[in-house]
Parts: C-alpha cells; sequence; structure tokens
C-alpha cells in the first residue's frame, strides 16, 4: 500500500524509518520530511490547508493511510477534512483523531474535564479566561504552593509554568491571560494541584474500540543538566523506565488507558490513531498529567526502535477496525536518545552549521529532525537538529553507547545534555 506521512521533524524521521521496514508498504511519502527522512522515502511539497489539491494527490498517488506526526493539523481538523470529502472516503485512512478527539491536547481544561468525568486520576484544578483574571489570581490563595499553571491551548510543549513564588505565579497568569505569553493559547489558562512525583509518558494506539499499549518512556524536557533551565521540546528519553514496573505498568492499563478509550466511546467521541499518556508516577500510584493526540518527540525516537512488531500493520488494523487481532513485540533491551541541539535554544540560535561525522555513527540510529541541504552538505536548521538513540543490555550501557555515538558528530554551536538517564541510574543504585 501507498502512506502519506505529514512532518518534517525527528519524530517524523523515526516514523518514516519505522514504516519503511514493513513488508506491507509499496510507496511512502513525506510532506515534507527532512534531509533523513529521504533515504525513506519520497519528499513532497503538499499545502495542508489547499484541501483541492491535497485531494488531487491522494487519488493519483492511491494513497491509503496517511499518518499525521504532529498535533496542529490535528486539532485544526485534518482528520475531519479527509474523511468528510465524499471522493475520498473509503478510500484514506487517517492515523490521528478528528478535531473533536483532538481537543484532549488542544484543550487543557476540555481533557481535565474529560478525566473527571470518566474517573481518571488527575490533579484537581480550577480554567479561568481573560475576563476572569481577578478569580484566577485570587485562586492563587486557596491552594498550597508550588503552583502549577498551564496554558489551555497548544504552546509547542512549552505552556507549563511551576513556581512556588506566588507572586511571580500571578504575574505569569496575568501575561497569560493577557495574551503576552503564548498568544490566544494562553488567554484560557488551567491552574492545577502540585503533584509530587517523577514523570513517564504512555502510548497506545487505538481504533476507537480497541487497543494496544506501546513501551512507555521518560523524557527530559529542561535544557541543562540536572533539569535546570527553561522548557525545550525534549533533550532526551530513556525506554524502558526502570520505576514502571509491571505491576505500575497493569494500573496505567486499567485505570487510565482502558477508561480513557471506554470514555471515547461513552461520550460518542472517535477516536483512531496514536495517544500520549503522560503521567505522575506518585508513590507507585499513575496520575494523568495531560493527553496528547500523537506520538511524542523525542519519545518516538526511542519507543520505535524498541517496537519488533511492524507499524504499518498496526496502521492496517486501525483502517479495518480490526486492531484486537495485531500483535505488539517489544524488545527487551534498554534504548536512549540523546537529542544535539543548537547553542542558544530554546531561545535564539543561529542555522547554517555544516554538520560533520553523521556517516560515522555505525552502531546508533541518527534521526534528523533541524537539518537541511544545501548541495551535497548537511547543515543544521533548526533548534534540535538530530536525534541519536543506541541500546544496550542495561541503562548504563544504553547511556554509554548513545553518548560514544553522539560524541562522533560535530557542528559549530552544538549542544547537548550530559546527563540523559543518570538520574535513573543513581535511583536505581540507591534502591
Amino acid at each position: 500500500m501507498n502512506v502519506l506521512l505529514i512532518g518534517g521533524g525527528g519524530r517524523e524521521h523515526a516514523l518514516a524509518w519505522k514504516l519503511a521496514q514493513s513488508s506491507l508498504l509499496d510507496e511512502l511519502y513525506v510532506a515534507p520530511g527532512n534531509p533523513g527522512t529521504l533515504r525513506h522515502g519520497r519528499a513532497v511539497d503538499l499545502d495542508l490547508n489547499d484541501h483541492k489539491s491535497l485531494r488531487k494527490f491522494i487519488l493519483e498517488k492511491q494513497i491509503r493511510i496517511v499518518v499525521v506526526g504532529p498535533e496542529g493539523p490535528l486539532v485544526d481538523g485534518f482528520h475531519d477534512r479527509i474523511a468528510d470529502d465524499a471522493e475520498l472516503a473509503g478510500k484514506v485512512t487517517v492515523i490521528g483523531p478528528r478535531k473533536q478527539a483532538a481537543r484532549l491536547e488542544g484543550s487543557k481544561e476540555f481533557a481535565k474535564e474529560f478525566m473527571y468525568r470518566h474517573n481518571i486520576p488527575t490533579a484537581a484544578f480550577r480554567a479561568f479566561d481573560h475576563t476572569q483574571l481577578p478569580d484566577a489570581i485570587a485562586h492563587l490563595e486557596h491552594i498550597p504552593a508550588p503552583f502549577v499553571i498551564k496554558a489551555d491551548g497548544l504552546a509547542q510543549g512549552k505552556g507549563v509554568v511551576i513556581t512556588s513564588d506566588k507572586r511571580e505565579a500571578a504575574a505569569v497568569i496575568k501575561e497569560m491571560l493577557g495574551g503576552k505569553r503564548h498568544g490566544d493559547a494562553g488567554r484560557r489558562v488551567v491552574i492545577e494541584q502540585y503533584l509530587d512525583g517523577i514523570e513517564l509518558s504512555a502510548f497506545l494506539v487505538t481504533d476507537g474500540q480497541s487497543f494496544k499499549m506501546l513501551p512507555a518512556a521518560k523524557d527530559y524536557k529542561r535544557i541543562g543538566d540536572g533539569d535546570s533551565g527553561p522548557n525545550t521540546g525534549g533533550m532526551g528519553a530513556v525506554s524502558p523506565v526502570p520505576f514502571a514496573d509491571k505491576e505500575f505498568m497493569q494500573k496505567v492499563h486499567d485505570r487510565i488507558a482502558a477508561p480513557t478509550i471506554r470514555g471515547l466511546r461513552m461520550d460518542d467521541i472517535a477516536y483512531q490513531g496514536f495517544l500520549f499518556i503522560g503521567l505522575m508516577n506518585v508513590n507507585g500510584e499513575p496520575y494523568v498529567i495531560e493527553y496528547n493526540v500523537r506520538l511524542g518527540d523525542p519519545e518516538t525516537q526511542v519507543v520505535l526502535p524498541r517496537l519488533r512488531s511492524d507499524l504499518l500493520d498496526l496502521c492496517e488494523g486501525i483502517a479495518t477496525g480490526t486492531l484486537s487481532e495485531r500483535h505488539v513485540d517489544v524488545d527487551d533491551r534498554t534504548a536512549v536518545t540523546i537529542v544535539l541541539a543548537s547553542e542558544g535554544y530554546p531561545g535564539e540560535y543561529a542555522k547554517g552549521k555544516p554538520i560533520v561525522g553523521v556517516e560515522m555513527v555505525t552502531e546508533a540510529l541518527v534521526f534528523q529532525a533541524g537539518t537541511r541541504l544545501k548541495g551535497d552538505r548537511l547543515e543544521t536548521n533548526g533548534g534540535r537538529v538530530l536525534s541519536i538513540t543506541a541500546f544496550g543490555k542495561d541503562l548504563e550501557q544504553a547511556i554509554a553507547n548513545a553518548y560514544r555515538n553522539a560524541g562522533l558528530i560535530a557542528y559549530e554551536g552544538k549542544y547537548c545534555r550530559s546527563d540523559i538517564g543518570h538520574d535513573l541510574v543513581r535511583a536505581h543504585q540507591q534502591a
């Protein structure tokens, strides 16, 4: 079958790499893709908002499945435009939810109300819009610090502020509701109870009726070692997660994943595709921090290499409503992903720096994100440039392998955290 993959980051390179391994695949197209995805599929220039051209492409190339990598198109209703097109109906399946279901990521308040309605464990919260600034600030007087303040809408993974300083919290709320921080996405805020625990991410794939759990992962959001500095899109990831043992993941399955899919059916919300569940492990009990309606980045780069099953076969299971008959097989080894970024990220950074050494990496996977080709030369073209994924028989070996291979690549301004996974090693040693 022919497949169209939407997106151009590290997540999409990992998806292209995995899809290209399938015996079911005839032709893979990636829009827009990046220099890394060129090894696995054909790059195409498509305007997702030009539905006439998109329809023409899908029909001409006989696209059977469209896999949507990023959340933006889903929140904007990309799935709906395809599914509601009479010429495309029955001919193509979108892996990614409709607009209504995508509100699980597009609106923090919608997601929290969904969780409360279906008794899914999560932190207590209140939501306020831009007309309720005094009420939002007054609410800080009635809850204990630290204060967790979230922009209701999409903020590229940077819409959460946690602070114990009440004055700072009030200032953040004022900036968000005033439109000065995250624009319209922050014109409504959710103020949450603080959960004291350790974060991880669970992933599942569903056809709306049944679901399959994928490997869990822990990512590292802050730019600096020791989880210091501002949030980023993610600076590294580890899978499996040592503190998420079989017993804990069974709780995630029974108390969170199953009720979520059941709740979507009860609310008559059609959902097909990937679901990312951001979790907090609080003394061995799972709580949901957030839903994302797609795979994470850089978690995809550490999860998909551990997936031995045919990803396109799972997608076909979604397309045909037979996901329950498909099998998920996972590599038992540990995988670690290190993100190589541009100096200055997540603030301003330079582009166009030549990248050397990628071809020297032979014992790890290199997924490209913020890169471009200038002639035959590979250059930096983003804040997060590359991610390096390596395996090991245990966490320490996987970390060593990932950093050794990351060290083979060079470009001016190269930056990466030096401590990805080290906190988990220490915790294991102290246990």
